[in-house]
């Protein structure tokens, strides 16, 4: 190479450092290179979700004429699985190996529940809508087919995430998480958006041949994606193959639960995560019969939303760096969350898209604060020796929360609507009433996160490189002791 292609691939690589979203989160023991091939197991459980919850929801519905209440009970059949994650990362935190690993075990396995689901259910839709040879077959054989295929790909992309996650706790130093964090849930969108352009264009000329190798390609990308993530990953060690007694996962639990407040923090977590999930499967609808956008402009809001999600994360981790009480930084999530709410809900009076777009952006960024605050605190709260229990429960609540709080929104939507009067008010009062319950929700939000906040301490964590920081630096030092005086 050259002297000028070196002079550019520096300039490259310096460009990329500065403006690729949390690149900063890299250390000398943890490069970039190392953290974004670390980054790839969330990009396939982005390509396994937009395959559950986006492209097939639609397919089975419109071109297999799968009935739309079947659709769904497979779509829910992943959140059965979501409560067991704390199990999960336990293990993973006391598991013992031959060959000195904690953390790869489970993600393998996660990844081969994934692939064997993906393998298995393209031929169970077909089973299950009944065409062609399979016109003969029981119907029984299709509907346990796409059950056992939707469930093994829940099972497998919550053990990949929750031990994933783990795995990229004990890889990063204390004051690198908040930021190592951002980046494997921005690779998680990434995955995600990126997965659902391609799937829109591979399956525009639509057959069963073709859906048939969208989700073999699907599967062959897991495969790959998680193996290249975890080659030479985690450092092998002694530790784990000596034969010493280890806790019950109940004594685990109890350990856990009993200090450092973890039930509120887990209550805090799952009612917020509840109060900005009830309106996901709302928010187009509502646009479209409420504020008659079209099709194209209601799509638009998946965007926003994700920008918002992005922007949030961005910020919280900028910001989280630096020592700031992650619990606070959610709370201002939870205040972003609120006017929000506010902004679509009086988008429909006023007829306003344009402050309808605002709302679902400060959507997506007040969870972006929330999302990103409660799972700074949840890992830095947590005891080295149970980082993947702590991080299970994290992710069962959230997961658990989330599903719940969607199927609340749809039945509180219809019960409203049913009731109310056969106008356009009346269909506006369906959403609206969602919209206000999750205001209320993140009232009692605040009111339950309050203690989990330390006013005297200016935002900052305890953390040790933060105080040391600040004693070094005598304005600082005199500035925090003013504040902590009553």
């Amino acid at each position: 190479m050259n002297r000028v292609s070196q002079n550019l691939m520096k300039s490259w690589i310096g460009l990329g450092s500065r403006f690729l979203p949390f690149a900063d989160a890299a250390t000398p023991d943890l490069p970039l290179s190392r953290l974004l091939r670390l980054s790839l197991f969330q990009v396939s459980v982005g390509m396994s979700l937009v395959l559950l919850i986006g492209t097939l929801n639609r397919v089975m519905i419109v071109e297999l004429g799968v009935p739309a209440s079947l659709v769904g009970i497979m779509l829910s059949l992943p959140l059965i699985f979501a409560p067991f994650r704390a199990v999960i990362g336990f293990r993973s935190d006391t598991h013992r190996s031959e060959l000195g690993w904690k953390r790869v075990p489970f993600i393998y396995k996660g990844t081969m529940l994934q692939f064997g689901g993906l393998a298995i259910m393209p031929f169970a839709l077909l089973v299950l809508s009944g065409g062609g040879q399979a016109a003969g077959a029981p119907a029984w054989i299709g509907q346990l087919g796409a059950a056992l295929s939707f469930l093994l790909v829940g099972v497998g992309l919550h053990t990949t995430q929750t031990v994933g996650l783990a795995l990229a706790t004990d890889l990063a130093p204390v004051e690198s998480q908040p930021k190592v964090v951002g980046l494997m849930y921005v690779m998680l969108l990434f995955g995600t958006i990126a997965s659902a352009l391609l799937f829109g264009i591979l399956l525009a000329d639509f057959s069963p041949a073709r859906l048939v190798q969208v989700i073999q390609g699907t599967a062959v990308a897991t495969i790959v994606f998680n193996a290249t993530a975890l080659w030479k990953m985690e450092a092998r060690g002694r530790a784990t193959t000596t034969a010493r007694r280890q806790p019950s996962f109940q004594e685990s639990w109890d350990s856990y639960v009993s200090g450092g407040q973890a039930m509120r923090r887990l209550v805090t977590i799952g009612l917020g995560t509840m109060a900005f999930s009830m309106e996901d499967v709302l928010l187009e609808p509502y646009g479209g019969q409420i504020l008659h956008l079209t099709v194209g402009d209601t799509t638009k809001l998946t965007a926003a939303l994700a920008v918002g999600g992005l922007s949030g994360f961005g910020l919280a981790s900028r910001i989280l760096s630096r020592g700031f009480d992650p619990f606070r930084m959610a709370g201002y999530g939870v205040l972003a969350g609120i006017p929000a709410f506010m902004a679509v809900i009086a988008a429909a009076p006023l007829s306003s898209a344009a402050l309808f777009a605002v709302g679902t952006f400060l959507i997506g960024f007040g969870a972006g604060l929330f999302g990103h605050g409660t799972l700074t605190a949840t890992m830095k709260s947590a005891p080295h020796e149970q980082t993947g229990l702590a991080l299970g429960a994290w992710g069962a609540v959230q997961a658990s929360a989330a599903g719940v709080a969607i199927a609340l929104g749809g039945v509180i939507r219809d019960l409203v609507a049913a009731a109310a009067p056969q106008n356009a008010l009346g269909a506006a009062a369906g959403y609206v009433s969602v919209y206000a319950l999750e205001i209320v929700m993140l009232l009692a939000t605040l009111l339950i996160m309050a203690r989990l906040v330390r006013p005297g301490e200016l935002g900052l964590s305890s953390d040790r490189s933060v105080r040391s920081r600040v004693r070094h630096d005598k304005c600082e030092v005199r500035t925090t002791l003013e504040w902590k005086e009553p």
